[in-house]
């Protein structure tokens, strides 16, 4: 049984870390692919909450990921992608995500994150070390404009965190922790 149950949490974790654009995306089609879903991401948090527009432009910068989780009675995996955006240069730092976390629930969903980081110094910590670790509690059921998830909203050591659901079935209280890293391959 244990077996079965880690065997779908492994594939399901590397289903979860393909890459955007397809596993056989070339470099700029995946950059391409992250910065549309980037595009997406910022309309709906201005849609959704209009002063976080402002709240972009004046920070130093701010990232989108994408991320896909599983979890499975005791324990939670998932993984994405996304784009750290340096407002004051310019540059894209394209990143990878991991999660992994142990508490209660099932399910399957489909969300993006959206992070302001209001100093400087907390955006490079972020690109350097990009470690996160928190406690969720969350509960989804949506597929496309049908049904509903409830949104988050945090502010951690000069990061204020977007998350909105996309897709999925989930009712899951977790403690986790997430590792961000550079893509080598997209930097």
């Amino acid at each position: 049984m244990w077996k079965f149950i880690s065997a779908v949490i492994l594939s399901s974790v590397f289903m979860l870390q393909g890459c955007a654009g397809g596993l056989n995306a070339s470099a700029a089609e995946q950059k391409n692919a992250i910065n549309q879903m980037r595009t997406e991401v910022l309309a709906q948090l201005y849609r959704e909450k209009s002063a976080a527009r402002a709240e972009l432009q004046n920070a130093p910068g701010y990232a989108t990921f994408s991320n896909a989780n599983v979890n499975l009675i005791l324990a939670s995996f998932g993984g994405g992608y996304g784009v750290v955006r340096d407002n004051r240069s310019g540059k894209d730092s394209y990143m990878k995500m991991g999660e992994v976390g142990v508490g209660l629930g099932a399910g399957v969903k489909d969300f993006r994150l959206v992070m302001v980081f209001h100093t400087a110094d907390a955006m490079q910590r972020f690109i350097e070390q990009g470690w996160a670790f928190g406690a969720q509690a969350d509960a989804a059921a949506k597929a496309g404009d049908k049904g509903g998830a409830v949104g988050a909203e945090a502010s951690v050591d000069d990061v204020t965190i977007y998350q909105f659901t996309e897709a999925g079935l989930a009712l899951q209280a977790t403690l986790k922790g997430t590792k961000f890293w550079l893509d080598k391959d997209l930097n």
